[in-house]
């Protein structure tokens, strides 16, 4: 079930992947991992965290 649009995922991935980034380009710290949640959550398309608080930003039922 899928509870994102595609510009919500979009975001994601593009956030997900700059934060990623810090882990190798910039101050290459591990918390730079952290950017895995956000780039899974757009890529499948479910945020855990929608689901709790109800939010559907997909606009299917």
């Amino acid at each position: 079930m899928k509870n994102e649009r595609i510009v919500d995922r979009s975001i994601r991935i593009i956030l997900g992947l700059g934060i990623i980034s810090l882990a190798f380009i910039g101050p290459k710290t591990p918390l730079g991992y952290l950017g895995l949640v956000p780039l899974l959550t757009g890529a499948i398309g479910f945020c855990p965290l929608y689901a709790i608080f109800k939010i559907n930003t997909c606009g299917l039922k």
